[in-house]
């Protein structure tokens, strides 16, 4: 077991009506787009917090979080720059994940930190949609990253494409770094990634308690019958 320090960073961006999940309306309004929104966040920042690792988030606006867990803002620019610029603020080895999968698996990460193996640079986990839903870098001092900014691993990878996962993969490989794969995972951005991702959440949560609410549950879905019109 390694004793290097592993932050796991967060994406994330303030909720608002009109800036976030907006390709959920319709069927959802706005306003209870923001709602999936910001109720996903808060399930995903629950997850990491409860792994007991080190964590930051790297916000958008005004985003609320719990106690003890630090802050830093997003640079202006793309996804690029801003995935790149929480890189390279942070020391040790980083594992970033966005906002869009609270179905994560907290033991995962918590596997990943304690048995990082020695032949891994870098761990890479696929979204369904073509993007990704995790990437983690070793340190900036180990062997393979010195000279490198990990942020540059980043830059200028299209973002929000059905290529980016795979062009992102390639900027690792290409720079010579060794990548685990790590299982994918479906990120919410629509109507019928938001029904695949509500039957792999933790029963409570605060998006699986949402969501029979807001009545855009599948007849099949095992809580569907609870919910309303929105």
């Amino acid at each position: 077991m390694s004793a290097t320090t592993t932050t796991i960073v967060v994406m994330a961006k303030e909720c608002l009506p009109g800036r976030v999940k907006t390709r959920l309306h319709p069927p959802l309004t706005l306003d209870d787009a923001a709602r999936v929104a910001a109720a996903s966040l808060a399930d995903t920042l629950d997850t990491v917090v409860g792994t007991g690792l080190d964590v930051v988030v790297c916000a958008q606006g005004e985003v609320p979080v719990p106690a003890g867990v630090a802050v830093i803002p997003q640079v202006a620019g793309g996804l690029d720059e801003r995935i790149a610029a929480a890189f390279d603020a942070v020391d040790g080895r980083v594992l970033l994940i966005g906002m869009d999968t609270p179905q994560c698996d907290p033991q995962l990460l918590v596997g990943i930190a304690a048995d990082w193996p020695d032949d891994v640079d870098a761990f890479f986990g696929a979204a369904h949609d073509g993007g990704f839903w995790l990437l983690g870098l070793e340190g900036p001092r180990s062997e393979r990253l010195v000279g490198l900014r990990r942020g540059d691993l980043v830059r200028g990878v299209p973002m929000s494409t059905a290529e980016t996962g795979r062009r992102q993969r390639a900027r690792l490989v290409d720079a010579g770094l060794r990548v685990a794969e790590v299982a994918a995972l479906t990120d919410i951005d629509d109507l019928a990634s938001l029904r695949e991702v509500s039957r792999d959440l933790v029963p409570g949560g605060r998006l699986a308690r949402l969501l029979p609410e807001l009545g855009v549950l599948d007849a099949s879905h095992p809580t569907a019958e609870r919910g309303g019109a929105s």
